[in-house]
């Protein structure tokens, strides 16, 4: 079993970065796959609502300039997610946004029904409601949210600041427990298999 970490953070080796090598160092200790892969800091694009990945079928999206595709790539090889990414005004830096917005609209088969978690990393303020946002892509794509002891968040400034954060350092190790131990047990052979969804009945509240 495998689990994609993504860092969504302009720093590398950041507190973001540091934040999810306790996960996947967890992960590891419990027997599992981990791969982190960085969303870089050079120019990326935001979805433009073309829906030429659905309209079409095409599984990615039409903007292939970015690391966009390359995450959908290595999603369909993943059977858990973890995502991080740092705060900014209150929300999560937008071009973590801008990317996993078009990776679960092209890749949300590749998305769907996975355990996944997000992680915010913050200074100080706005990490609830960073968290949140990162969560709600999961809600709408039926993926169970694996949670911790608390909500998924680490603070610090300096870079690699977060590690000192005694307490977001063992929520970390606890998520990576608890998605370990979950993914354990939709993998064994007596699992209950998910039945099957209902028809999609959209509807627009203008009429």
């Amino acid at each position: 079993m495998k689990v994609l970490l993504v860092n969504g953070s302009p720093r590398k080796n950041g507190n973001t970065m540091r934040a999810l090598q306790e996960v996947a160092a967890t992960l590891e200790k419990e027997g599992l796959e981990t791969e982190i892969v960085w969303i870089g800091n050079k120019p990326v694009r935001g979805c433009v609502a073309c829906f030429q990945c659905m309209n079409k079928e095409l599984g990615k999206c039409v903007f292939a300039d970015d690391v966009a595709n390359g995450i959908i790539e290595k999603l369909k090889d993943s059977d858990g997610i973890v995502i991080g990414a740092p705060v900014y005004y209150g929300q999560p830096n937008g071009a973590f946004l801008a990317v996993w917005q078009r990776v679960c609209v092209a890749g949300r088969q590749h998305v769907r029904c996975k355990p996944a978690a997000s992680v915010a990393v913050c200074r100080r303020g706005g990490s609830t409601a960073s968290y949140q946002c990162m969560n709600m892509p999961f809600e709408m794509l039926n993926c169970p949210v694996v949670t911790s002891q608390y909500w998924n968040i680490v603070f610090g400034r300096e870079e690699g600041e977060s590690g000192k954060d005694t307490e977001g350092m063992q929520t970390m190790r606890t998520l990576g427990r608890n998605m370990a131990w979950l993914l354990k047990n939709l993998k064994r052979e007596d699992a209950v298999p998910r039945s099957e969804d209902e028809p999609w009945q959209p509807m627009h509240f203008i009429r």
